[in-house]
């Protein structure tokens, strides 16, 4: 097989894995904090176990460090947001939401990483929001907080997506996720007194969430993170964003076979998806244009992988 065509699975495959993130959220019977910090302390503390990381980081300067422990927090909030959602609603309700990291990161980018805007990203944002509106009406009242929760969550990945790309070149993929998620897990321990109705972050899953924790930190974070960077390097960044953006329909579709999903949503609520996903496969289809580079530091940080610029 030749290396692209083995590559594009191996992202495809990815992608997979990231929309099972969703489905998860929804089976683990712990409380999105709890969840997330879980989640968090075990990719910290195996990222720690790797040889290379442990040198990176002596290399590298307490400013860099602390301006990636910074983002962490955003990252955090990210996350816990994201479960929020799923609690709060649905898998699917969350994953497209989510979906709606590219729009902000179009309005957000341009200002945080001080490239020039293009109008041409003003047609996405005016093209998402009709979407949104069915969306909302496709789904039950009760759950349309969550819709609330899961678009924050999307603004935070625009703001750390952004500012992770002002510093793409300033460290090692694997480094800035320990720095990103260690900083995270402290920063969820610090918040824990002030959100009791989230749950005691230190007791000790039951064997069920305990299980699900492990797939959802090494199934779903770690390997998919490895298979990835080693993809991105046969891959250019238009074919890249184009399959990445396949996450939140095969977390849709993963959740009407595993989950049933399709019983709590009507049909407005499909049709919105589709208005909203056709807009985000708008985007780079309006700036396809030669680039190498990458995002890797956001494999190991999102569940929307908006990975090339």
């Amino acid at each position: 097989m030749l290396p692209v065509n083995q590559a594009r699975l191996q992202i495809h495959f990815c992608v997979l894995l990231w929309g099972f993130t969703a489905i998860l959220g929804k089976l683990i019977t712990l409380q999105a904090l709890p969840l997330v910090w879980w989640r968090m302390l075990l990719v910290t503390g195996a990222l720690l176990m790797v040889p290379r990381v442990r040198r990176q980081l002596r290399a590298m300067s307490w400013r860099l460090i602390g301006a990636y422990a910074g983002i962490g927090v955003l990252v955090s909030l990210h996350w816990l947001t994201f479960y929020a959602a799923i609690k709060l609603s649905n898998a699917s309700v969350g994953a497209t939401c989510i979906a709606l990291g590219p729009v902000f990161l179009a309005f957000i980018e341009p200002w945080l990483a001080r490239r020039k805007f293009d109008p041409r990203e003003l047609l996405i944002g005016v093209a998402v929001v009709p979407g949104v509106g069915v969306v909302v009406g496709g789904v039950p009242v009760d759950m349309r907080i969550g819709i609330a929760v899961g678009v924050l969550s999307a603004l935070f990945v625009a703001l750390f997506g952004s500012l992770n790309k002002r510093m793409v070149e300033s460290g090692d993929p694997l480094t800035v996720t320990f720095i990103e998620l260690g900083t995270g897990t402290v920063f969820l321990t610090l918040l824990a007194p002030l959100l009791p109705h989230q749950g005691a972050l230190f007791v000790l899953p039951g064997l069920h969430d305990a299980l699900l924790l492990l797939a959802l930190a090494f199934g779903c974070t770690l390997l998919p993170f490895t298979l990835a960077l080693v993809a991105l390097r046969h891959m250019s960044a238009f074919g890249t964003q184009m399959v990445t953006n396949l996450e939140p329909v095969y977390a849709i579709v993963l959740a009407i076979v595993l989950l049933g999903e399709q019983h709590e949503l009507d049909g407005w609520f499909y049709a919105g998806v589709a208005v909203i996903l056709a807009a985000v496969f708008m985007h780079p289809l309006l700036n396809r244009r030669a680039r190498s580079t990458t995002q890797p530091e956001l494999l190991g940080t999102a569940e929307s992988h908006s990975m090339v610029d």
